[in-house]
Parts: C-alpha cells; structure tokens; sequence
C-alpha cells in the first residue's frame, strides 16, 4: 500500500457502528442540551458521548473507565472512529 488507510476504509460499509452513528445523528438532542448547565472544564461533544455510549452498551461494555480505555489512541478502532479520534 502506498498510503495507510483511512479509518472509513477500515470500517466496512454494513458494519454495527455505522447503524449506531446514523441513528444517533438523527435523535433530536434539544431538549438534553437545553437542561445541560455547562460550567467547569470544557467538555466533549454530547452527540459523540451519546454515540459511544450506546456502542459501548451494544458491546457489553458497561463501565465508562473500560469505555473510555477504548477510545482515542487506546485500543479500538471503532470506539475511535465515532469519537473522530
């Protein structure tokens, strides 16, 4: 290969991740964002923390420290291609 692939090549098309993402992108989060405060640190995006949530519950993976430990720069491709790395 000349070039390394892209993450997008690497996840097949029919793959349990892209139904995940497609389903969350289309959920109206308003009413979520309206009731969230905000304050203190600057933090992630509430889409892509619903996204690897639900994926991560999808996977039988149920604690928010093994889910985070899955995502950017850890160990899994997935968890790091909903979360944009």
């Amino acid at each position: 290969m000349a070039l390394p692939p892209t993450f997008d090549e690497l996840i097949s098309k029919d793959h349990p991740l892209r139904i995940v993402n497609q389903i969350i992108n289309k959920i109206n989060l308003d009413p979520l964002l309206r009731e969230y405060k905000g304050g203190g640190c600057s933090g992630y995006h509430s889409r892509m923390m619903l996204k690897v949530l639900v994926y991560g519950y999808l996977n039988i993976i149920y604690s928010s420290r093994r889910q985070e430990a899955a995502t950017p720069e850890n160990e899994n491709i997935d968890f790091m291609w909903l979360s944009a790395m």
